[in-house]
Protein backbone atom coordinates (compact mmCIF):
# COMPACT_ATOMS: atom_id res chain seq x y z
CA UNK A 1 0.00 0.00 0.00
CA UNK A 2 1.44 3.22 -1.16
CA UNK A 3 1.70 6.46 0.93
CA UNK A 4 -0.43 8.12 -1.06
CA UNK A 5 -3.22 5.68 -0.42
CA UNK A 6 -2.84 5.84 3.52
CA UNK A 7 -2.74 9.09 2.95
CA UNK A 8 -6.45 8.97 1.34
CA UNK A 9 -7.74 6.47 3.64
CA UNK A 10 -6.85 8.53 6.55
CA UNK A 11 -8.36 11.53 5.43
CA UNK A 12 -11.41 10.45 4.53
CA UNK A 13 -10.96 8.60 7.89
CA UNK A 14 -10.77 11.85 9.80
CA UNK A 15 -13.91 13.40 7.70
CA UNK A 16 -16.21 10.66 8.70
CA UNK A 17 -15.17 10.86 11.66
CA UNK A 18 -15.45 14.91 12.04
CA UNK A 19 -18.95 14.43 10.03
CA UNK A 20 -20.51 11.45 12.48
CA UNK A 21 -18.94 13.65 15.41
CA UNK A 22 -20.45 16.40 14.46
CA UNK A 23 -23.42 15.07 13.77
CA UNK A 24 -24.09 13.30 16.84
CA UNK A 25 -23.19 16.11 18.87
CA UNK A 26 -25.59 18.25 17.04
CA UNK A 27 -28.21 15.84 17.28
CA UNK A 28 -27.52 15.07 20.87
CA UNK A 29 -28.28 18.74 21.59
CA UNK A 30 -31.09 19.23 19.31
CA UNK A 31 -32.83 15.97 20.81
CA UNK A 32 -32.18 17.12 24.50
CA UNK A 33 -34.05 20.50 23.50
CA UNK A 34 -36.76 18.86 21.78
CA UNK A 35 -37.50 16.64 24.36
CA UNK A 36 -37.20 19.71 26.95
CA UNK A 37 -39.45 21.58 24.91
CA UNK A 38 -41.92 18.90 25.04
CA UNK A 39 -41.71 18.10 28.62
CA UNK A 40 -42.13 21.87 29.73
CA UNK A 41 -45.54 21.87 27.51
CA UNK A 42 -46.79 19.41 28.90
CA UNK A 43 -46.13 20.27 32.49
CA UNK A 44 -47.40 24.02 31.70
CA UNK A 45 -50.65 22.20 30.52
CA UNK A 46 -50.54 20.30 34.17
CA UNK A 47 -49.50 23.34 36.15
CA UNK A 48 -52.80 24.62 34.28
CA UNK A 49 -54.99 22.14 35.84
CA UNK A 50 -53.51 22.23 38.87
CA UNK A 51 -54.02 25.68 38.97
CA UNK A 52 -57.27 25.50 38.12
CA UNK A 53 -58.04 23.09 41.33
CA UNK A 54 -56.76 25.60 43.65
CA UNK A 55 -58.93 28.55 41.97
CA UNK A 56 -60.61 28.12 45.74
CA UNK A 57 -58.18 28.07 48.34
CA UNK A 58 -56.14 31.12 49.07
CA UNK A 59 -52.40 30.42 49.37
CA UNK A 60 -51.35 31.20 52.90
CA UNK A 61 -50.29 29.07 55.90
CA UNK A 62 -53.94 29.00 57.54
CA UNK A 63 -54.49 26.72 54.29
CA UNK A 64 -51.21 25.01 53.89
CA UNK A 65 -52.72 21.63 54.71
CA UNK A 66 -55.68 21.77 52.25
CA UNK A 67 -53.20 22.88 49.77
CA UNK A 68 -50.72 20.03 50.55
CA UNK A 69 -53.51 17.18 49.78
CA UNK A 70 -54.51 18.85 46.50
CA UNK A 71 -50.46 18.74 45.77
CA UNK A 72 -50.57 15.03 46.71
CA UNK A 73 -53.51 13.88 44.62
CA UNK A 74 -52.26 16.28 41.84
CA UNK A 75 -48.88 14.91 41.48
CA UNK A 76 -50.50 10.81 41.51
CA UNK A 77 -52.58 12.07 38.40
CA UNK A 78 -49.54 14.43 36.75
CA UNK A 79 -46.50 11.85 37.50
CA UNK A 80 -45.09 15.11 38.56
CA UNK A 81 -43.95 16.89 41.60
CA UNK A 82 -45.86 19.76 42.51
CA UNK A 83 -45.19 22.47 44.62
CA UNK A 84 -47.18 25.45 46.03
CA UNK A 85 -45.50 28.80 46.67
CA UNK A 86 -47.01 31.69 48.75
CA UNK A 87 -46.50 35.11 47.47
CA UNK A 88 -44.04 35.70 49.95
CA UNK A 89 -41.94 32.61 48.58
CA UNK A 90 -42.53 30.52 51.16
CA UNK A 91 -43.79 26.43 50.40
CA UNK A 92 -47.25 25.87 51.44
CA UNK A 93 -47.18 22.04 50.03
CA UNK A 94 -44.97 20.03 48.39
CA UNK A 95 -45.89 16.45 46.86
CA UNK A 96 -42.61 14.94 47.25
CA UNK A 97 -41.75 16.02 50.78
CA UNK A 98 -43.09 14.96 54.31
CA UNK A 99 -45.72 17.27 55.64
CA UNK A 100 -43.63 17.86 58.81
CA UNK A 101 -40.74 18.62 56.59
CA UNK A 102 -42.28 21.21 54.38
CA UNK A 103 -41.99 24.08 57.33
CA UNK A 104 -38.13 23.18 56.98
CA UNK A 105 -37.86 23.67 53.42
CA UNK A 106 -36.11 27.29 52.57
CA UNK A 107 -37.66 30.13 50.52
CA UNK A 108 -38.13 30.20 46.89
CA UNK A 109 -38.76 33.72 46.35
CA UNK A 110 -35.29 33.65 44.82
CA UNK A 111 -35.68 31.21 42.47
CA UNK A 112 -35.37 31.75 38.29
CA UNK A 113 -38.65 29.82 37.00
CA UNK A 114 -40.46 31.54 40.56
CA UNK A 115 -38.92 35.15 39.45
CA UNK A 116 -40.57 34.50 36.07
CA UNK A 117 -43.33 33.38 36.73
CA UNK A 118 -44.46 36.20 38.75
CA UNK A 119 -43.25 38.79 36.35
CA UNK A 120 -44.39 37.01 33.21
CA UNK A 121 -47.05 34.55 34.20
CA UNK A 122 -44.81 31.68 33.00
CA UNK A 123 -41.51 30.25 34.06
CA UNK A 124 -38.87 27.32 33.58
CA UNK A 125 -35.57 25.68 34.42
CA UNK A 126 -33.43 23.24 34.87
CA UNK A 127 -31.08 22.90 37.92
CA UNK A 128 -29.76 20.47 40.57
CA UNK A 129 -32.38 20.15 43.80
CA UNK A 130 -30.98 21.20 47.14
CA UNK A 131 -33.83 19.34 48.70
CA UNK A 132 -33.56 16.23 46.41
CA UNK A 133 -30.34 15.98 45.38
CA UNK A 134 -31.00 15.47 41.96
CA UNK A 135 -31.33 17.32 38.56
CA UNK A 136 -35.00 18.63 37.54
CA UNK A 137 -37.05 20.50 35.04
CA UNK A 138 -39.23 23.09 36.83
CA UNK A 139 -42.62 24.65 35.15
CA UNK A 140 -44.10 27.71 37.46
CA UNK A 141 -46.86 29.43 36.18
CA UNK A 142 -48.54 32.42 38.05
CA UNK A 143 -52.03 31.68 40.81
CA UNK A 144 -54.26 34.46 40.65
CA UNK A 145 -54.50 37.36 43.46
CA UNK A 146 -55.92 35.74 46.60
CA UNK A 147 -54.51 38.48 49.03
CA UNK A 148 -54.61 42.13 49.61
CA UNK A 149 -51.31 42.80 49.11
CA UNK A 150 -51.76 42.54 45.30
CA UNK A 151 -48.84 39.61 44.91
CA UNK A 152 -49.39 36.19 43.47
CA UNK A 153 -49.05 32.97 44.64
CA UNK A 154 -47.16 30.04 42.50
CA UNK A 155 -47.63 26.61 41.22
CA UNK A 156 -44.71 24.85 40.07
CA UNK A 157 -44.29 21.56 38.66
CA UNK A 158 -41.33 19.96 38.49
CA UNK A 159 -39.48 16.40 37.01
CA UNK A 160 -36.87 14.38 37.16
CA UNK A 161 -34.72 14.40 34.18
CA UNK A 162 -32.88 10.92 34.96
CA UNK A 163 -35.11 9.46 32.31
CA UNK A 164 -34.06 11.86 29.91
CA UNK A 165 -30.23 10.81 30.68
CA UNK A 166 -30.76 7.65 29.75
CA UNK A 167 -32.42 8.34 26.63
CA UNK A 168 -29.38 10.52 25.41
CA UNK A 169 -27.52 7.86 26.45
CA UNK A 170 -28.99 5.07 24.78
CA UNK A 171 -28.97 7.76 21.62
CA UNK A 172 -25.26 8.67 22.39
CA UNK A 173 -24.56 4.55 22.26
CA UNK A 174 -26.54 4.34 18.89
CA UNK A 175 -24.32 6.94 17.73
CA UNK A 176 -21.30 5.44 18.68
CA UNK A 177 -22.38 2.48 17.07
CA UNK A 178 -23.14 4.79 13.50
CA UNK A 179 -19.77 6.16 13.98
CA UNK A 180 -18.27 2.71 13.69
CA UNK A 181 -20.47 1.39 11.16
CA UNK A 182 -19.54 4.51 9.14
CA UNK A 183 -15.48 4.36 10.00
CA UNK A 184 -15.72 0.61 8.64
CA UNK A 185 -17.52 1.86 5.47
CA UNK A 186 -15.52 4.99 5.06
CA UNK A 187 -11.91 2.77 5.27
CA UNK A 188 -13.24 0.46 2.81
CA UNK A 189 -14.81 3.16 0.61
CA UNK A 190 -11.59 5.12 0.91
CA UNK A 191 -9.57 2.50 -0.12
CA UNK A 192 -11.39 1.44 -3.06
CA UNK A 193 -11.67 4.66 -4.11
CA UNK A 194 -7.80 5.25 -3.56
CA UNK A 195 -7.18 2.07 -5.49
CA UNK A 196 -9.15 3.30 -8.41
CA UNK A 197 -7.49 7.05 -8.57
CA UNK A 198 -4.13 5.78 -7.76
CA UNK A 199 -4.14 3.65 -10.77
CA UNK A 200 -3.19 6.14 -13.37
CA UNK A 201 -0.72 7.40 -10.89
CA UNK A 202 1.42 4.25 -10.11
CA UNK A 203 1.39 3.76 -14.41
CA UNK A 204 2.28 6.99 -14.60
CA UNK A 205 5.24 6.20 -12.17
CA UNK A 206 6.40 3.11 -13.71
CA UNK A 207 6.10 4.97 -17.45
CA UNK A 208 7.89 7.95 -15.85
CA UNK A 209 10.55 5.13 -14.48
CA UNK A 210 11.10 3.68 -17.20
CA UNK A 211 11.64 6.56 -19.50
CA UNK A 212 14.32 8.34 -16.19
CA UNK A 213 15.98 4.47 -16.83
CA UNK A 214 16.27 4.42 -20.48
CA UNK A 215 13.75 2.54 -21.90
CA UNK A 216 12.27 5.49 -23.74
CA UNK A 217 9.50 3.26 -26.01
CA UNK A 218 7.23 3.52 -23.14
CA UNK A 219 4.18 5.41 -23.88
CA UNK A 220 0.67 6.35 -21.41
CA UNK A 221 -2.11 5.11 -23.61
CA UNK A 222 -4.33 7.85 -21.67
CA UNK A 223 -6.71 8.95 -24.45
CA UNK A 224 -9.32 11.46 -22.45
CA UNK A 225 -9.90 14.67 -23.31
CA UNK A 226 -9.19 15.88 -19.56
CA UNK A 227 -6.30 17.06 -17.29
CA UNK A 228 -5.07 13.24 -17.71
CA UNK A 229 -4.95 12.93 -21.41
CA UNK A 230 -2.90 16.31 -21.20
CA UNK A 231 -0.53 15.00 -18.84
CA UNK A 232 -0.45 11.74 -21.05
CA UNK A 233 0.39 13.62 -24.13
CA UNK A 234 2.75 16.09 -22.75
CA UNK A 235 5.06 12.72 -21.32
CA UNK A 236 4.51 11.01 -24.47
CA UNK A 237 6.00 14.39 -26.12
CA UNK A 238 8.82 14.17 -23.85
CA UNK A 239 9.61 10.95 -24.38
CA UNK A 240 9.56 10.90 -28.14
CA UNK A 241 11.72 13.67 -27.98
CA UNK A 242 13.88 12.51 -25.59
CA UNK A 243 14.03 9.59 -27.87
CA UNK A 244 15.06 11.79 -31.06
CA UNK A 245 17.77 13.68 -29.12
CA UNK A 246 19.40 10.22 -27.91
CA UNK A 247 19.28 8.53 -31.31
CA UNK A 248 20.97 12.41 -32.73
CA UNK A 249 23.55 12.33 -30.12
CA UNK A 250 24.22 8.29 -30.54
CA UNK A 251 24.60 8.74 -34.18
CA UNK A 252 26.91 11.94 -33.63
CA UNK A 253 28.82 10.01 -31.06
CA UNK A 254 29.01 7.20 -33.49
CA UNK A 255 30.41 9.27 -36.18
CA UNK A 256 32.89 10.85 -33.88
CA UNK A 257 34.03 7.76 -32.87
CA UNK A 258 34.21 6.47 -36.45
CA UNK A 259 36.54 9.30 -37.34
CA UNK A 260 38.30 9.11 -34.08
CA UNK A 261 39.21 5.10 -35.15
CA UNK A 262 39.72 5.61 -38.68
CA UNK A 263 42.41 8.18 -38.05
CA UNK A 264 45.94 7.63 -38.50
CA UNK A 265 47.04 10.49 -35.91
CA UNK A 266 46.63 10.17 -32.45
CA UNK A 267 44.03 12.26 -30.36
CA UNK A 268 44.13 13.14 -26.53
CA UNK A 269 41.68 15.55 -24.98
CA UNK A 270 42.18 16.71 -21.19
CA UNK A 271 39.56 18.61 -19.56
CA UNK A 272 40.55 22.37 -16.95
CA UNK A 273 41.63 20.47 -14.40
CA UNK A 274 44.03 18.44 -16.21
CA UNK A 275 42.43 14.82 -16.30
CA UNK A 276 42.39 13.16 -19.58
CA UNK A 277 38.57 12.50 -20.93
CA UNK A 278 39.34 10.78 -24.37
CA UNK A 279 41.94 8.91 -26.23
CA UNK A 280 41.55 7.77 -29.50
CA UNK A 281 42.67 4.42 -30.83
CA UNK A 282 45.70 5.27 -32.37
CA UNK A 283 46.48 7.78 -29.69
CA UNK A 284 46.46 4.67 -27.42
CA UNK A 285 49.38 2.99 -29.62
CA UNK A 286 51.46 6.15 -30.07
CA UNK A 287 51.54 7.33 -26.02
CA UNK A 288 51.60 3.78 -25.09
CA UNK A 289 49.07 3.80 -22.90
CA UNK A 290 47.77 0.41 -21.03
CA UNK A 291 44.55 0.24 -18.86
CA UNK A 292 42.01 2.48 -18.10
CA UNK A 293 42.96 6.30 -18.60
CA UNK A 294 39.47 8.13 -18.32
CA UNK A 295 40.13 10.62 -14.63
CA UNK A 296 43.55 10.23 -14.59
CA UNK A 297 46.20 12.88 -14.94
CA UNK A 298 48.82 12.60 -17.97
CA UNK A 299 51.73 11.54 -15.73
CA UNK A 300 50.05 8.74 -14.65
CA UNK A 301 49.26 7.15 -18.12
CA UNK A 302 52.26 8.75 -20.21
CA UNK A 303 55.38 7.94 -18.96
CA UNK A 304 56.90 11.06 -20.95
CA UNK A 305 57.97 14.08 -19.14
CA UNK A 306 58.17 15.67 -22.68
CA UNK A 307 54.42 14.97 -23.61
CA UNK A 308 53.22 16.55 -20.07
CA UNK A 309 55.18 19.33 -20.69
CA UNK A 310 54.13 20.37 -23.98
CA UNK A 311 50.39 19.77 -22.96
CA UNK A 312 51.11 22.41 -19.91
CA UNK A 313 52.44 24.55 -22.44
CA UNK A 314 49.83 24.43 -24.31
CA UNK A 315 46.83 25.01 -21.52
CA UNK A 316 48.96 28.13 -20.64
CA UNK A 317 49.12 29.78 -24.27
CA UNK A 318 46.53 30.83 -26.05
CA UNK A 319 47.61 29.51 -29.42
CA UNK A 320 48.65 26.20 -31.38
CA UNK A 321 51.37 24.73 -29.80
CA UNK A 322 53.46 22.35 -31.67
CA UNK A 323 56.31 20.46 -30.46
CA UNK A 324 58.18 16.94 -31.87
CA UNK A 325 58.90 14.80 -28.91
CA UNK A 326 60.40 11.24 -29.16
CA UNK A 327 58.22 9.19 -26.90
CA UNK A 328 59.32 5.03 -25.60
CA UNK A 329 56.62 2.42 -26.18
CA UNK A 330 57.18 -0.88 -28.14
CA UNK A 331 59.41 0.23 -30.13
CA UNK A 332 61.08 4.35 -29.95
CA UNK A 333 58.50 7.11 -31.78
CA UNK A 334 59.08 10.59 -33.14
CA UNK A 335 55.62 12.54 -32.59
CA UNK A 336 54.73 16.00 -33.68
CA UNK A 337 52.15 17.12 -31.19
CA UNK A 338 49.60 20.00 -32.09
CA UNK A 339 47.84 21.21 -29.45
CA UNK A 340 45.11 23.75 -28.38
CA UNK A 341 42.80 24.86 -25.76
CA UNK A 342 38.93 24.81 -26.68
CA UNK A 343 36.80 26.63 -27.15
CA UNK A 344 38.14 29.38 -27.92
CA UNK A 345 35.49 31.84 -26.72
CA UNK A 346 34.35 31.83 -23.05
CA UNK A 347 35.72 29.70 -20.03
CA UNK A 348 38.49 27.12 -21.62
CA UNK A 349 37.25 23.85 -21.08
CA UNK A 350 39.99 21.62 -21.19
CA UNK A 351 42.83 21.03 -24.32
CA UNK A 352 43.34 18.63 -27.16
CA UNK A 353 46.25 17.32 -28.87
CA UNK A 354 47.32 15.71 -31.92
CA UNK A 355 49.67 13.75 -32.38
CA UNK A 356 51.24 12.42 -35.88
CA UNK A 357 53.81 10.02 -36.12
CA UNK A 358 57.07 11.02 -37.94
CA UNK A 359 59.31 8.05 -37.08
CA UNK A 360 59.06 7.06 -40.61
CA UNK A 361 59.76 10.27 -42.04
CA UNK A 362 62.51 11.48 -39.70
CA UNK A 363 64.16 7.88 -40.62
CA UNK A 364 63.15 8.61 -44.27
CA UNK A 365 65.01 12.16 -43.69
CA UNK A 366 68.13 10.37 -41.82
CA UNK A 367 68.54 7.44 -43.97
CA UNK A 368 68.50 10.55 -47.09
CA UNK A 369 71.38 12.30 -45.53
CA UNK A 370 73.53 8.83 -44.99
CA UNK A 371 72.72 8.34 -48.54
CA UNK A 372 73.59 11.51 -50.15
CA UNK A 373 76.88 11.09 -47.73
CA UNK A 374 77.70 7.80 -48.46
CA UNK A 375 77.29 8.29 -52.13
CA UNK A 376 79.13 11.76 -52.25
CA UNK A 377 81.55 9.77 -50.04
CA UNK A 378 81.92 6.38 -52.06
CA UNK A 379 82.31 8.21 -55.48
CA UNK A 380 85.02 11.21 -54.08
CA UNK A 381 87.52 7.96 -53.20
CA UNK A 382 87.72 6.81 -56.77
CA UNK A 383 87.26 9.94 -58.77
CA UNK A 384 90.06 11.63 -56.56
CA UNK A 385 91.87 8.38 -57.62
CA UNK A 386 91.14 9.24 -61.25
CA UNK A 387 92.12 12.45 -61.20
CA UNK A 388 94.98 11.96 -59.09
CA UNK A 389 97.23 9.44 -61.49
CA UNK A 390 95.31 11.79 -64.62
CA UNK A 391 97.31 14.47 -63.49
CA UNK A 392 100.10 12.63 -62.78
CA UNK A 393 100.06 11.21 -66.06
CA UNK A 394 99.42 14.70 -67.71
CA UNK A 395 101.95 16.62 -65.85
CA UNK A 396 105.18 14.44 -65.09
CA UNK A 397 107.57 12.64 -66.63
CA UNK A 398 107.33 9.45 -65.42
CA UNK A 399 108.71 6.13 -66.97
CA UNK A 400 107.03 4.41 -69.68
CA UNK A 401 107.06 1.23 -67.70
CA UNK A 402 104.97 3.20 -64.97
CA UNK A 403 102.04 3.94 -67.51
CA UNK A 404 100.33 0.49 -67.55
CA UNK A 405 100.29 1.15 -63.63
CA UNK A 406 98.76 3.86 -63.11
CA UNK A 407 96.30 3.46 -66.20
CA UNK A 408 95.19 -0.02 -64.26
CA UNK A 409 94.53 1.93 -60.75
CA UNK A 410 92.62 4.65 -63.06
CA UNK A 411 90.60 1.61 -65.11
CA UNK A 412 90.08 0.04 -61.87
CA UNK A 413 88.62 3.02 -60.02
CA UNK A 414 86.87 3.65 -63.12
CA UNK A 415 85.19 0.12 -63.35
CA UNK A 416 84.17 1.07 -59.21
CA UNK A 417 82.57 3.82 -59.88
CA UNK A 418 80.44 2.30 -63.02
CA UNK A 419 79.81 -0.44 -60.39
CA UNK A 420 78.37 2.08 -57.85
CA UNK A 421 76.36 3.46 -60.83
CA UNK A 422 74.88 0.03 -61.67
CA UNK A 423 73.81 -0.65 -58.32
CA UNK A 424 72.41 2.87 -57.57
CA UNK A 425 70.07 2.55 -60.96
CA UNK A 426 69.02 -0.97 -60.40
CA UNK A 427 68.20 -0.11 -56.92
CA UNK A 428 66.07 3.10 -57.78
CA UNK A 429 64.29 0.69 -60.39
CA UNK A 430 63.76 -1.65 -57.69
CA UNK A 431 62.28 0.90 -55.49
CA UNK A 432 59.89 2.38 -58.32
CA UNK A 433 56.52 2.21 -58.35
CA UNK A 434 56.51 1.36 -61.60
CA UNK A 435 58.75 -1.74 -61.49
CA UNK A 436 56.81 -4.42 -60.70
CA UNK A 437 57.65 -8.16 -61.48
CA UNK A 438 56.44 -10.47 -63.36
CA UNK A 439 56.51 -14.03 -61.71
CA UNK A 440 56.71 -16.88 -63.79
CA UNK A 441 57.51 -21.04 -63.18
CA UNK A 442 61.10 -20.96 -62.77
CA UNK A 443 63.45 -23.99 -61.79
CA UNK A 444 65.03 -22.46 -59.07
CA UNK A 445 67.68 -25.53 -58.45
CA UNK A 446 68.88 -25.05 -62.13
CA UNK A 447 69.26 -21.30 -61.56
CA UNK A 448 70.92 -21.98 -58.54
CA UNK A 449 73.66 -24.19 -60.20
CA UNK A 450 74.74 -21.85 -62.71
CA UNK A 451 75.21 -19.04 -60.03
CA UNK A 452 77.43 -21.63 -58.33
CA UNK A 453 78.95 -22.53 -60.88
CA UNK A 454 80.16 -19.04 -62.19
CA UNK A 455 81.05 -18.34 -58.85
CA UNK A 456 83.18 -21.63 -58.99
CA UNK A 457 86.59 -19.64 -59.61
CA UNK A 458 86.04 -16.99 -57.24
CA UNK A 459 85.69 -19.51 -54.33
CA UNK A 460 88.36 -21.32 -55.33
CA UNK A 461 90.53 -18.03 -55.42
CA UNK A 462 89.21 -17.67 -51.86
CA UNK A 463 90.21 -21.29 -50.49
CA UNK A 464 86.30 -21.09 -49.56
CA UNK A 465 84.13 -24.36 -50.14
CA UNK A 466 80.52 -23.92 -51.55
CA UNK A 467 77.75 -26.70 -51.49
CA UNK A 468 73.88 -26.81 -52.98
CA UNK A 469 71.76 -29.06 -50.37
CA UNK A 470 68.15 -30.75 -51.78
CA UNK A 471 66.66 -32.58 -54.16
CA UNK A 472 63.86 -32.97 -56.25
CA UNK A 473 62.64 -29.09 -55.86
CA UNK A 474 59.85 -27.73 -57.08
CA UNK A 475 59.21 -25.08 -59.30
CA UNK A 476 58.65 -21.76 -58.04
CA UNK A 477 56.76 -18.67 -59.19
CA UNK A 478 59.51 -15.98 -59.48
CA UNK A 479 61.00 -13.28 -61.36
CA UNK A 480 64.00 -15.60 -62.90
CA UNK A 481 66.18 -12.36 -63.46
CA UNK A 482 65.22 -11.33 -59.59
CA UNK A 483 66.37 -14.74 -58.19
CA UNK A 484 69.60 -14.73 -59.84
CA UNK A 485 70.60 -11.51 -58.73
CA UNK A 486 69.43 -11.97 -55.35
CA UNK A 487 71.60 -15.18 -55.25
CA UNK A 488 74.38 -13.78 -57.07
CA UNK A 489 74.10 -10.73 -54.07
CA UNK A 490 74.21 -13.33 -51.40
CA UNK A 491 77.23 -15.54 -52.51
CA UNK A 492 78.69 -12.77 -53.32
CA UNK A 493 78.51 -11.20 -49.81
CA UNK A 494 79.65 -14.90 -48.39
CA UNK A 495 82.84 -15.01 -50.88
CA UNK A 496 83.60 -11.08 -49.47
CA UNK A 497 83.17 -11.85 -45.35
CA UNK A 498 84.59 -15.38 -45.21
CA UNK A 499 88.07 -16.18 -44.11
CA UNK A 500 89.93 -19.34 -46.44
CA UNK A 501 89.05 -22.27 -45.26
CA UNK A 502 85.31 -20.79 -44.61
CA UNK A 503 81.91 -23.75 -45.84
CA UNK A 504 79.39 -21.74 -47.73
CA UNK A 505 75.86 -23.51 -48.30
CA UNK A 506 72.97 -23.06 -50.73
CA UNK A 507 69.48 -24.97 -48.97
CA UNK A 508 66.37 -25.54 -50.27
CA UNK A 509 63.97 -27.16 -48.36
CA UNK A 510 59.53 -27.42 -48.59
CA UNK A 511 57.76 -26.15 -46.11
CA UNK A 512 54.19 -25.59 -45.97
CA UNK A 513 54.00 -24.87 -49.17
CA UNK A 514 56.71 -22.53 -49.76
CA UNK A 515 60.24 -23.26 -50.91
CA UNK A 516 62.88 -21.77 -48.25
CA UNK A 517 66.34 -20.63 -49.81
CA UNK A 518 69.08 -20.00 -47.79
CA UNK A 519 72.53 -19.34 -47.88
CA UNK A 520 74.79 -19.94 -44.76
CA UNK A 521 78.16 -19.23 -44.28
CA UNK A 522 80.88 -19.78 -41.76
CA UNK A 523 82.20 -16.35 -41.80
CA UNK A 524 82.76 -13.51 -39.60
CA UNK A 525 79.33 -12.75 -38.91
CA UNK A 526 77.15 -10.02 -38.10
CA UNK A 527 77.28 -8.09 -34.31
CA UNK A 528 73.72 -8.09 -32.65
CA UNK A 529 74.45 -3.90 -33.55
CA UNK A 530 74.93 -3.92 -36.98
CA UNK A 531 72.04 -6.84 -37.89
CA UNK A 532 69.34 -3.88 -37.76
CA UNK A 533 71.30 -1.65 -40.22
CA UNK A 534 72.51 -4.46 -42.52
CA UNK A 535 69.46 -3.51 -45.10
CA UNK A 536 70.49 -0.08 -45.48
CA UNK A 537 72.00 1.78 -48.12
CA UNK A 538 76.08 1.97 -47.98
CA UNK A 539 76.00 0.28 -44.52
CA UNK A 540 78.75 -2.40 -44.19
CA UNK A 541 79.84 -4.33 -41.41
CA UNK A 542 83.48 -4.28 -41.84
CA UNK A 543 83.91 -1.13 -44.12
CA UNK A 544 87.54 -1.02 -44.85
CA UNK A 545 87.50 -5.03 -45.98
CA UNK A 546 84.70 -4.46 -48.50
CA UNK A 547 86.03 -1.22 -50.13
CA UNK A 548 88.83 -3.42 -50.47
CA UNK A 549 87.17 -6.06 -52.00
CA UNK A 550 85.49 -3.62 -54.59
CA UNK A 551 81.88 -3.99 -52.39
CA UNK A 552 79.34 -0.73 -53.39
CA UNK A 553 77.33 -0.94 -49.59
CA UNK A 554 74.33 -1.69 -51.81
CA UNK A 555 73.94 -5.12 -52.36
CA UNK A 556 71.80 -6.39 -49.06
CA UNK A 557 69.56 -3.47 -50.02
CA UNK A 558 68.95 -4.95 -53.38
CA UNK A 559 68.23 -8.28 -52.30
CA UNK A 560 65.58 -6.66 -49.60
CA UNK A 561 63.96 -4.86 -52.08
CA UNK A 562 64.07 -7.72 -54.84
CA UNK A 563 62.24 -10.33 -52.62
CA UNK A 564 59.78 -7.71 -51.64
CA UNK A 565 58.85 -6.93 -54.85
CA UNK A 566 58.64 -11.15 -55.28
CA UNK A 567 56.29 -11.67 -52.58
CA UNK A 568 58.81 -12.76 -49.75
CA UNK A 569 60.59 -11.12 -46.90
CA UNK A 570 64.68 -11.92 -46.25
CA UNK A 571 65.74 -13.04 -42.87
CA UNK A 572 68.40 -13.06 -41.40
CA UNK A 573 70.23 -14.73 -38.27
CA UNK A 574 74.52 -13.99 -37.38
CA UNK A 575 76.53 -14.82 -34.12
CA UNK A 576 79.78 -12.81 -34.44
CA UNK A 577 82.73 -14.64 -35.44
CA UNK A 578 80.75 -17.95 -36.53
CA UNK A 579 78.51 -17.01 -39.66
CA UNK A 580 75.44 -15.93 -41.18
CA UNK A 581 72.69 -17.43 -42.69
CA UNK A 582 70.00 -15.49 -45.15
CA UNK A 583 66.50 -17.25 -45.95
CA UNK A 584 63.67 -16.21 -48.12
CA UNK A 585 60.64 -18.20 -49.13
CA UNK A 586 58.84 -18.30 -52.98
CA UNK A 587 55.87 -19.82 -53.74
CA UNK A 588 55.85 -23.39 -54.93
CA UNK A 589 54.13 -23.51 -58.68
Amino acid sequence: MSKIQIRIMLALTALVLVVVGTVGVLGERGLREQTVTAIRTHLEQQAALVRQLAAGIPFDVENAAALQQLARRSAESTRARITLIAPDGVVLADSEIPDAAVDDMTNHADRDEIIQAVRQGVGHGIRRSDTLKRSLLYVAIRVPEHTASGRYGVVRLSVFLDQLDVAISELRGELIVASGLGLIAALGLSYLLSLFSLRPIRELQEVVGDIAAGKLDRRLGWEDRDERGEIAGAINRLARKMRESIDTAERQQLRLEAVLSSMVEGVLVIDNEGKVRLVNPRGLVLLAIWGSFEGRSVPEIVRSPEVDSALQAAERSDSIVVREMTVQSEKQRVLLMHASGFPEEGPRAGTVAVFHDVTELRRVDHIRRDFIANASHELRTPLTSIRGFADTLASSDIPKEDFGQYLDVIVRNAQRMSDLIDDLLTLSRIESSASELDCDVVDVRRVIDTVVNDFGPRFNEASIEVSVRGEDIPDCLCNRDAFEQVVSNLLSNAARYSNPGSQVEVSLEVCDGLLEVAVTDTGIGISADDLERIFERFYRVDAARSRALGSTGLGLAIVKHLTRAMGSEIQVQSELGKGSRFSFALKIA
